[in-house]
């Protein structure tokens, strides 16, 4: 990080998740709303841990790029072996993309042995990769008075609602609303990411009255004075409370058009628990089931109250 590419590179891959999941779970939920349980992530029809490929891909180029490729001498500490402080950010961003890393490599190891809770397990880590995204963005090395810690500030929302969510997912694996927001935040995330690299780093974006400025071999993004600071500031709030409502508008308008487009296809006879197999003969024999109860509740409005001899009721 600590560049455009940096920042909308990692940014569009949270936005990738975010969105995959997020369609996943719509369909899921609208195709079996009454068995209907949150997985940690989903499976691809041809390659069945893409997801979590994608993610180790991403982590270690990330590493690679904070640690090897980024800095001048393509290794991030000092000559006596320590870490030089305008490398800290490179390291915290690298430890980052590390907790990821495992996330996604137990989750796999996880999915392959099978223990009971490995739902749970893999859910957990996911807590924990969150949990340190936000611990260490909090305590960033980097700026936090300047724009890009306004930028950070507000991320750390964002991060809080995907920590708590997948906290709540442990607990609460049937609950589609706690799935939906879990994945908006990824996504907004992502989004965020994004717009932080082009408005911290593209110098016609720049707000008014603020520069790009070369500090300790990174450029940061400096104010004139207080009041243009507080102007920038104030832009950025605008600016996020303007994506959230985008992002929540965008997550509803996404669950009404899944609806439409694969709410008849809402298989009823299926209220089992998922993975559960169903023979052609039980198919068939819930169905001659129902329909005898339909008969019989048909039958029965014809009866009056009053008779003494009930005739041939469920013919």
């Amino acid at each position: 990080m600590g560049t455009l590419v940096g920042h909308v590179a990692p940014g569009f891959g949270f936005f990738l998740i975010g969105l995959w999941h997020l369609i996943n779970h719509i369909k899921l939920h609208v195709t079996r709303p009454h068995s209907y349980t949150s997985p940690p992530w989903f499976p691809n029809s041809k390659h069945k841990y893409l997801e979590l490929y994608l993610i180790i891909t991403g982590c270690c180029a990330s590493i690679a790029m904070e640690l090897f490729i980024g800095p001048d001498r393509h290794q991030p500490l000092d000559s006596d072996g320590t870490i030089p402080s305008n490398h800290l950010h490179n390291f915290e961003h690298s430890s980052i993309s590390l907790t990821f890393l495992f996330y996604a490599s137990f989750a796999i190891l996880l999915d392959k042995i099978r223990p009971k809770p490995h739902l749970e397990l893999t859910q957990f880590l996911g807590a924990v990769a969150f949990a340190q995204q936000l611990l260490l963005f909090h305590l960033h090395s980097a700026d936090h008075m300047g724009p890009e810690g306004q930028y950070h500030l507000l991320l750390q929302l964002v991060v809080l609602v995907s920590l708590t969510t997948t906290l709540m997912s442990i607990g609460l694996p049937n609950s589609f609303l706690v799935s939906f927001v879990r994945s908006l935040s990824i996504l907004f995330q992502g989004v965020w990411f994004i717009v932080m690299g082009f408005f911290l780093w593209t110098p016609k974006l720049i707000s008014k009255g603020c520069y790009i400025n070369l500090e300790k071999g990174h450029h940061v993004v400096r104010c004139s004075g207080e009041e243009a600071l507080h102007r920038v500031k104030s832009l950025i709030n605008l600016q996020f409370s303007w994506f959230f409502i985008g992002i929540a508008i965008f997550g509803v308008s996404m669950y009404l058009f899944m609806v439409k487009l694969y709410g008849e296809k809402v298989e009823y006879f299926s209220l089992g628990l998922e993975g559960e197999d169903y023979s052609s003969d039980d198919i068939e024999t819930q169905k001659k089931s129902d329909s005898a109860a339909l008969n019989g509740a048909t039958s029965m409005q014809y009866i009056h109250i009053g008779n003494s001899t009930p005739k041939d009721v469920g013919r």
